[in-house]
């Protein structure tokens, strides 16, 4: 009797490696890719947030006829103003534009200025959001790190 042979031949089993070793180092860059666009998205809508955030205190600032730099009440939560727009502190534009940890990391680098970047991995990758110098001026924000080189 003969016994037929069950199993792979070893060039089989070499070719499928090469195969998966060819697909392996075509995907793989175009994952990072795709993770650094994530990041990059994620940010644009964390500076969103702040603007959203900042235009709905002014307006509950505004529709009760309060003074530029009194706090307002946004969803039980008190939000400190100065200028007609929520303050610096962690309980100002984070808590308005609904930003928290560990989602984010929230810093403010002045009594002015607010960052919010991707992750500790990413420090560059971040928006800013300044607020007014003056009453009746808008807040500034600023997007110049959302690139590929900060966010990959």
């Amino acid at each position: 009797m003969k016994k037929t042979q069950t199993g792979f031949t070893l060039i089989e089993l070499i070719v499928v490696i090469t195969i998966l070793a060819l697909l392996s180092a075509y995907a793989l860059p175009r994952f990072a890719a795709l993770q650094t666009e994530a990041r990059i998205a994620k940010m644009n809508g964390a500076l969103a947030s702040l603007k959203s955030g900042a235009a709905l205190a002014r307006s509950i600032q505004l529709t009760q006829q309060l003074a530029p730099n009194t706090s307002v009440v946004m969803e039980g939560a008190t939000i400190p103003m100065a200028n007609g727009y929520p303050t610096t502190a962690l309980t100002g534009i984070p808590v308005a534009a609904g930003l928290s940890t560990p989602d984010f990391v929230l810093t403010v680098t002045s009594a002015t200025v607010f960052r919010v970047s991707a992750d500790a991995n990413h420090p560059n990758c971040a928006v800013t959001y300044t607020v007014p110098a003056a009453a009746g001026s808008p807040p500034t924000y600023n997007a110049t790190g959302l690139t590929a080189a900060n966010c990959a």
